[in-house]
């Protein structure tokens, strides 16, 4: 995906990540948070995020794991003010994703809800990851991290959907930079 320097043409692809209520968008699970990072000509340029008031529970196990509690949600644009700022802002670039069939998935059934729909390609940096790094005993995106970028970038948060973003966002800046 290099594109020649001396093009005048842009290469435009985003890092996205969504947090949700559970696991699954066929079981009525919602995204509660979408963040998407912008990444162009192989420099992190542009970062989208936001929380959605869905007005869905959260059970109390999924809260733990990214912290989103209702209380943080009550006053947050609710989906039909947030999906179509987040398909300005991807456009019609690849998006990249850690385990891709998850999060393209839950993004699909939202905007599906609204009557729209997604048609961009995608690529998963967690598939990347295994058929490249066999020998690592977990392709979690902190693992993939701390093995591509050797070692975790101070300040991100994991399990939000902005620090998992922005992590994924430098995993495919490093591979591609460095065509692993």
């Amino acid at each position: 995906m290099k594109s020649d320097i001396s093009s005048p043409q842009r290469e435009r692809v985003v890092a996205v990540d969504v947090e949700t209520t559970g696991l699954s968008p066929l079981r009525g699970d919602r995204v509660i948070e979408v963040a998407a990072v912008a990444i162009v000509n192989g420099v992190i340029e542009e970062h989208f995020c936001c929380l959605i008031n869905v007005n869905a529970p959260i059970p109390t196990v999924v809260q733990k794991i990214h912290g989103i509690t209702p209380e943080l949600l009550a006053g947050e644009k609710p989906p039909e003010a947030v999906w179509p700022e987040f398909l300005n802002f991807i456009g019609s670039n690849i998006l990249i994703a850690h385990n891709a069939p998850f999060d393209i998935s839950f993004i699909r059934n939202e905007l599906q809800l609204l009557g729209l729909s997604l048609l961009n390609g995608s690529q998963c940096t967690l598939a990347f990851s295994r058929k490249k790094f066999p020998q690592l005993k977990s392709h979690k995106l902190d693992n993939v991290a701390r093995h591509v970028l050797g070692g975790m970038p101070k300040g991100i948060k994991l399990h939000r959907a902005s620090g998992d973003a922005l992590l994924t966002a430098m995993i495919w800046q490093a591979i591609e930079n460095t065509q692993l």
